[in-house]
């Protein structure tokens, strides 16, 4: 029998699983600062972003110190394992794996020397030039198998100049998404692709500065915000302050997912908060796939926001109908037969009382595979419902995303293969709306001419030979 791995949904249903993203950094330079706690709190903001492993890595001015393991932030880290890590200077990471195996060796940040030192570094996205890249490497070069190391050990090597001027004349022939942060035993810096896919944010703290994934890190450790990180932009801190250099022009192309769901509801992205991005789409579709019914519920929490906007342009009452286990999503305890047969109710629960005799407009943020709402379809009915309408806050995803979110491939997506109504006949609703395209994209007032929607149009702004890519690109290769 396999060791539970700490992932209940996956091991309840090895097709059920929500899109996860790849990561998410923190980065901080604060002399007389507690950095460690800093960054442990700032990586807790950003869990959502990964959850398979963490690490973090610090410096005082001579030596770069990294502790890393596999689990949530909490349980890798502890007040003693963080009162070794002291400095000045802390990045951390919190990974889900995109390219690369989950096992203690992916883990993130990365560590490498160089001519002046060591050189530690962590990174939310996806490269997808990860092969050509790791010929450029001598053979037993790298030990990990993620495009990180690969990142990392190019970086490190070239030692005819600095880091920075290294990073610089590297990252325009890095293809995909990265946002970047890492260190050496003096300096902090962070980077963005030219596309800036994935979210970078700087902030400032009264004795320092912070980059992070996004601004809800920022909120934590009390910094407050000053500006994104421009796509194509490498910054450098140190004791002279913040010091920009561009690399390469900007192609912005952010991914309009994080809006959907990868990014918090109290983060902001591009000056509007993503709550209420998410609450004018719930409105959008209510405009677009109206229904006669008594009750809006959401499917807890990713439904929520868009399901208080539907209620509102509708009219018709919001309801709680579901309710979630907040523990779920972590167990160390391998479930029986038993236990996995019941599914989705492990983690969700009908409130019968609410939901008998009504019709009910299930509102969820996306549909990836299928299971998960075929399954609360079916647990409604059983609990009373006379009608389920489901509606999505997302158009159809049909495309895999290369840069650093887990759509695999096309066959594992419901929508790649089968219409509207076959999905809806597959979940087994009453109707099955989801928001057009055009709705989405004017709800996050971002042009649609900078924003990357190729998970539901299967239009790519970085072209991507899909022979090259993979999530175990390099796993042959070591």
């Amino acid at each position: 029998m396999r060791k539970g791995d700490g992932r209940l949904s996956h091991d309840l249903d090895s097709l059920d699983r929500a899109p996860k993203d790849a990561c998410g950094v923190f980065g901080v330079w604060a002399p007389g600062e507690d950095v460690s706690k800093l960054t442990y709190y700032g990586l807790y903001a950003l869990q959502h972003r990964g959850q398979e492993s963490a690490g973090i890595a610090v410096s005082e001015g001579s030596r770069i110190l990294i502790y890393k393991d596999m689990g949530l932030v909490s349980q890798v880290f502890d007040e003693s394992i963080l009162g070794t890590l002291r400095g000045h200077i802390a990045i951390g990471h919190c990974r889900y794996s995109t390219t690369g195996s989950s096992v203690w060796e992916n883990a993130q940040p990365t560590l490498s020397s160089t001519e002046h030192g060591g050189l530690a570094l962590a990174h939310n996205g996806n490269l997808i030039n990860t092969g050509e890249l790791a010929l450029r490497l001598p053979p037993d070069a790298i030990r990990a198998t993620t495009d990180t190391e690969v990142l990392t050990t190019l970086l490190a090597q070239d030692r005819s100049q600095s880091i920075e001027d290294a990073a610089a004349e590297l990252l325009p022939q890095v293809k995909g998404a990265y946002s970047l942060v890492w260190m050496n035993e003096t300096t902090l810096f962070a980077a963005r692709d030219p596309q800036g896919i994935r979210p970078l944010v700087l902030g400032r703290l009264e004795r320092g500065w912070v980059v992070a994934s996004e601004t809800a890190a920022l909120d934590i450790v009390g910094a407050s915000f000053i500006r994104e990180i421009e796509p194509g932009e490498l910054l450098v801190i140190d004791e002279r302050g913040v010091r920009s250099r561009r690399f390469a022009a900007a192609q912005p192309k952010g991914c309009l997912f994080e809006y959907v769901y990868l990014a918090r509801p109290d983060t902001t992205i591009a000056g509007r908060g993503v709550q209420a991005t998410r609450v004018e789409v719930g409105r959008q579709l209510a405009r677009e796939h109206p229904v006669d019914a008594d009750l809006v519920i959401p499917t807890p929490e990713s439904g929520t926001p868009a399901a208080i906007g539907y209620a509102e342009q509708s009219g018709i009452p919001y309801g709680q109908g579901l309710v979630k286990n907040s523990y779920v999503g972590r167990t160390f305890i391998q479930p029986s037969q038993t236990i996995r047969q019941l599914g989705i109710r492990l983690k969700l629960n009908p409130l019968r009382e609410v939901i008998q005799g009504k019709r009910l407009i299930v509102v969820d943020d996306s549909i990836v595979r299928g299971n998960t709402q075929r399954a609360i379809v079916k647990m409604l009915r059983e609990a009373g419902a006379t009608e389920v309408h489901v509606r999505i806050s997302s158009p159809p995803v049909a495309w895999p995303c290369f840069y650093g979110i887990d759509f695999a491939t096309r066959a594992e997506l419901i929508a790649g293969s089968l219409s509207v109504e076959e999905i809806r006949a597959s979940l087994g609703a009453d109707s099955l709306g989801y928001i057009s395209l055009e709705g989405l994209t004017r709800a996050t007032t971002i042009p649609a001419d900078r924003l990357c929607r190729a998970c539901f149009t299967g239009e790519y702004p970085i072209p991507v030979d899909q022979d090259q890519v993979g999530k175990y690109v390099l796993e042959g290769q070591l």
